[in-house]
Parts: C-alpha cells; structure tokens; sequence
C-alpha cells in the first residue's frame, strides 16, 4: 500500500514537470513573436513644418440670395389684365411685372379730369370778370376827377362787386384745387396698377392661376431673388457665438461639389435665438442648448451655386497664421526641472533638444526654438531613449 503511495506521488510530480516545461517553451515563444513584431514596428518621426494652428469652428448652412420679392395678389385692386414677365427673365429694379385691370379707375380719372377743366373754364371767366371790374373802376375815376357822368357814389358801388367777385373766386379756386388733388390720388391708384421690381435679380417664380381672395392668398404671383453674389445662413449654438466676430474668414464647402471651397466672412450673428429658442425650459440644466441665427457673405463668384444648397463652413476664429510646429506626441518633460524637451534624429543619432514652445491647436504646438523646419523629431518617445543613442532604422510619418 505504501507502495503504491510513492508511485502515484511521483507520477504527478513528473506531470508537473513536464507541464511547466511546456509553459517555459511557449511563454518563450510567445516572448519572442512579441519581441519581433515591437522591433518590426520601429521607432516613428516626423518632419518639422510650418502649420496652421488657427482655431476654428465648423458648423453647418444653407444658401440664400442676398435679397428677395414677392408679391401677393391684391384682392382690392382686382384682377390681373396683363403679364409682363416671364419666369428666368432678368429684371432690373423699376421694371413692370404686370398690371391689374384698370379700367374702373380710368373711367373715374378721365371724370375727374373734365370736371377740373370745367371748374378752371369757370375760374377763366371769374377771373376775366374781376380784370374787367378793375378796368371800370380805373376809367370811372379818371371821368370822376374830370367832372364827366360818374360820382363817387358810382365808383365805390363799382368796387364792391369786384370784392365780392374776388370772394367768390377764391371758392373756385379751391374747387380746381380739390378737383387736382382728386386726379394725382387717381393716377397714383392707376399708377400702382402696375407692380414694379424693387430689386435688380431673375423671376423664379410666375403663378398665373392664383384666385383673388379677401383673406389673401398664401402663393406669390411672382417671386424674384436678386442678381448679387449668394450668402449662407445658419444657426450656431451659444458657446460658438461668444468666438464668433464680423469679418473672420471662412471656408465654404457645398455638399454637392466634392474637394471645391469658396471662401466668405462672416457678416452677422443674431443677438437673439431662433425662433422660441432662449425660453425659460433652455436654462434649467436639462442639456438644451440655444441657438442664434448667422449669416456669412460669399466673398468668391458665386455663379456656379445655387438658392438651397446646404454648406458646411468652417469659421477662423484665431488666424490664418502659420507656424514652425511639432506634434504633441513628440514632447517630452524633464522631472527635475521641468524643462521640455524631443529627441531628433541627426545621422542616425538621437539629440534631445529643449525646445520653447508657443501657441497649439489638437494636434501641433507651435515651436519658436530648439529645432529647425525638416528637422527630424521622434514620435511618441519612451524613458529608454537617450541624448546621442544610435539609431538602426525608424519610420517617417507623413505630414497631414
């Protein structure tokens, strides 16, 4: 029995055995594969350069002409007689659209026109009557002072028909003068007969089959967009607002033209939300965010765009300028005096370089001394790396 103890002992002891045997030479194996395949890696560097390290923001937009018209048909004026215009014409400003019926309103303008020239014939007479009184009195006098038929008595009887001659003129006067009045307020009427453009542009837009209606029609009879250069308008939310300034650059990009930009400035942004936006729900911490409408001018030909597009824009908010920059990957601090520092690579030999550095965006920092543009620096450096190591081989990472 006690035999048989040792046996089975040992038998698991060999099992052991052979069991981490097999362990050591898989673990070694395994040791190895990763070994290779961190040496096939390799060390990574990047070149230099001069970035753009603006900050921008990226929103979105849609097209719009600069300016509109339309107009709606007046159920008062009546029925439209005539067309003057056809959709995809170009208009300039002052030029007729079409005209309403006017022949009502002729008919009361020609009335009131023979009524005025009736009352001025009147006036004519009245007037030729008191020239004619003046001419009696200046006679009479004369053969009053020579003693002739006429007395005094005669010439002041004289004078006062021509008072009241004079009286009753000034109320024809006023008759011509209200008959005139009458016929500008008429051609006025007759004149608005006839709708202009208000805008230089192109007829998009010529409805012909809209009903007069006294509550007013919903449809534009004609719908013109004017002839300048297309803008962009957005909303953006209330953290972007506070960044964005008039005249900052942006880069236009239509989503119907692949790798084509247009570049525009920003003309406005709303100091007040869109819509509804800003009520009291928007500030009780629930994650709402208010937005506030924007328009951006489109500084290029905008020939080639449409009224609709949709944009996307990305708006400078720091500059165009550019800079001697690295990538945060490449930077390195010292623990002890907490100093910056890479590593570059010069003849296959790596020189840590302190470097002073400037301003960045996500990816770059600017650089405005310890290195030189194409000068090699290492990415993503490890605490095994040392000023003048040897370096056997490395990566160049393109630039972005």
């Amino acid at each position: 029995m006690k035999k048989k103890t040792w046996i089975w002992i040992l038998s698991i002891v060999g099992i052991l055995v052979i069991a981490g045997i097999i362990y050591f030479f898989m673990s070694a194996k395994s040791s190895n594969e990763f070994g290779d395949e961190f040496e096939d890696f390799g060390m990574q560097v990047q070149a230099v350069s001069e970035q753009k390290l603006g900050e921008s923001i990226l929103v979105t937009g849609q097209v719009i002409p600069e300016d509109e018209q339309k107009i709606f048909l007046d159920a008062e004026n009546g029925e439209i007689r005539e067309y003057l215009v056809e959709e995809n014409q170009t208009v300039v400003a002052g030029e007729p659209l079409f005209t309403y019926d006017t022949t009502a309103i002729d008919a009361e303008y020609n009335k009131a026109v023979r009524s005025r020239d009736l009352i001025q014939k009147q006036l004519k007479i009245e007037q030729n009557e008191i020239a004619s009184l003046a001419k009696q009195i200046t006679e009479m006098k004369k053969k009053v002072k020579n003693g002739e038929e006429f007395t005094e008595l005669d010439v002041s009887m004289l004078e006062k028909e021509k008072v009241q001659s004079e009286m009753s003129i000034e109320g024809t006067k006023d008759e011509v003068t209200s008959a005139q009045e009458t016929i500008n307020e008429l051609a006025a009427k007759k004149k608005s007969m006839t709708v202009v453009s208000k805008i230089d542009g192109i007829v998009v837009k010529v409805e012909k089959n809209v009903e007069p209606s006294e509550s007013g029609s919903s449809t534009p009879v004609i719908h013109i967009i004017s002839s300048e250069p297309y803008k962009v308008i957005g909303t953006m939310s209330e953290f972007d607002t506070v960044k964005i300034q008039p005249e900052q650059p942006v880069i236009i990009r239509p989503k119907v033209f692949k790798d084509r930009e247009w570049n525009g400035v920003v003309e406005s942004v709303s100091q007040f939300p869109e819509g509804d936006g800003g009520g009291m729900e928007d500030y009780g911490g629930g994650g709402n965010v208010t937005m506030y409408p924007f328009k951006v001018a489109i500084t290029d030909d905008t020939s080639e765009l449409r009224q609709g597009f949709h944009v996307s824009l990305e708006i400078s908010i720091s500059g165009d300028d550019k800079a001697l920059a690295i990538p945060h990957m490449a930077l390195m601090m010292d623990e002890e005096d907490g100093s910056e520092y890479v590593y570059v690579v010069v003849d296959n030999i790596l020189e840590k370089r302190v470097v002073q550095l400037g301003d960045m965006n996500d990816e770059f920092i600017a650089v405005t001394e310890g290195v030189a543009e194409g000068e090699l620096v290492v990415i993503m450096p490890d605490e095994s790396m040392h000023d003048g190591m040897e370096v056997t081989s490395y990566d160049e990472v393109d630039q972005y």
